[in-house]
């Protein structure tokens, strides 16, 4: 059964993925149809951030009292929704609208299943959960990409991502009783206590947590960034061409996949701090390139390594939220954790994207900050955390 569950909650996060990356690529194919500026995509994305940061806030709190399935099954109804209202908006302000639903149903199936996959299964599941996310991810530009090419249908690009995640949604529905028989087994077990919600003003006291919500901030600042701007990077500040500089990011992509399933494949064999250091020594490495006076190409292949060294920090650190915490309160503290990483998202790519004004160049250093802040933080959250703290309701 639990096995049975695993491979659900794997499929779920295909459709936590596809909303994320669904708006980006259509919107060159949107904005003309609809006569806007082409920045008026900023007003989805950051409406999309904030109900996500929201959401995330106040998961625990949500979570503990409907429960981990229901929350998922109803924000993945809302995250199909938002899709399928793309497909049929009449305009742009809808498209505003829709970034409510689609954004609540991300923040709240992410904080309850890497809560959930951190204190139910081993570390390995968490890597293998983000490989999936990264399948979701990598989905949505290939479909994009196929309905554009059909007279630039990105109707069509929205509706097929609907149909996949109807089928997500309707396996959720399906699993339901599948989520209560295993909370039923978790009661019965008598080393299993009741998870309960711990106040914000006590998460701020903490310093470990205040370093976590540090971390998880830089750390997805980096990812995005890169990710948003590194083809912007190689084309105005290397001089390649578009199209080679779309194909690094593709790798870039696949970098963070692979990172995170080779992390799975030696979770077994080597601990979550061990994982994240060899992870953070690549990503030094591959930053340092970019600063060399050395041939475009070889900054895009260190875009890839970016991508394969930092791609494991994410889930690895999550798992050891439970782990310094207690799996009483992680639900409280993951969902302030994935907060901040959203914050970050919201903040610090668009906070390049102004610095670019000045220089594309400056993409090398804004990453050496964002990692700096990123290495000293998890040090010293790893060096807090083994104090284990503990709270008391």
């Amino acid at each position: 059964m639990a096995t049975v569950l695993l491979l659900i909650i794997y499929a779920i996060f295909i459709g936590l993925g596809i909303p994320d990356s669904s708006f980006g690529p259509a919107w060159p194919a949107i904005f003309p149809d609809f006569n806007v500026p082409v920045s008026f995509a900023n007003f989805v994305e950051m409406t999309v951030s904030l109900c996500t940061i929201t959401a995330s806030f106040f998961s625990a709190k949500v979570i503990n009292k409907f429960g981990t399935g229901l929350v998922v099954t109803v924000s993945t109804f809302l995250s199909g929704f938002a899709i399928l209202g793309l497909a049929l908006s009449p305009s742009f302000w809808f498209m505003i609208i829709l970034a409510i639903p689609m954004g609540l149903g991300a923040g709240a199936i992410d904080a309850a299943l890497n809560n959930y996959v951190a204190t139910h299964y081993k570390p390995r599941h968490m890597s293998f959960l983000h490989c999936f996310y990264g399948v979701g991810v990598s989905l949505s530009p290939l479909l994009m990409s196929f309905a554009l090419s059909d007279n630039n249908d990105w109707r069509l690009g929205f509706r097929i991502m609907f149909y996949i995640m109807l089928v997500i949604l309707i396996t959720a529905i399906i699993a339901l009783p599948l989520w209560k028989k295993t909370s039923e087994k978790d009661e019965r077990e008598e080393s299993v206590e009741k998870p309960i919600t711990l106040p914000f003003r006590k998460m701020l006291k903490s310093r470990g947590i205040r370093l976590s919500w540090l971390m998880f901030f830089s750390t997805c600042a980096l990812e995005f960034t890169c990710g948003w701007w590194g083809a912007t990077f190689l084309v105005k500040g290397e001089g390649l061409s578009e199209a080679s500089a779309a194909q690094f990011i593709t790798f870039y992509y696949l970098g963070m996949t692979v990172g995170r399933f080779i992390s799975g494949l030696i979770s077994g064999k080597l601990d979550q701090k061990r994982i994240v250091t060899i992870g953070y020594s690549l990503t030094a490495f591959a930053i340092a390139i970019l600063f060399l006076p050395i041939p475009p190409a070889f900054k895009g292949v260190a875009l890839f390594l970016i991508g394969l060294g930092n791609g494991p920090t994410f889930p690895n650190m999550i798992y050891l939220t439970p782990v310094f915490f207690g799996k009483r309160v992680s639900g409280s503290i993951v969902g302030t954790q994935l907060a901040c990483c959203n914050l970050g998202i919201m903040l610090m790519p668009p906070l390049f994207g102004l610095l670019t004004e000045i220089s594309a160049k400056i993409f090398p250093y804004f990453l050496g900050a964002c990692f700096v802040l990123m290495a000293l933080s998890t040090i010293l959250y790893v060096k807090q955390g083994k104090k284990t703290e503990k709270f008391e309701i």
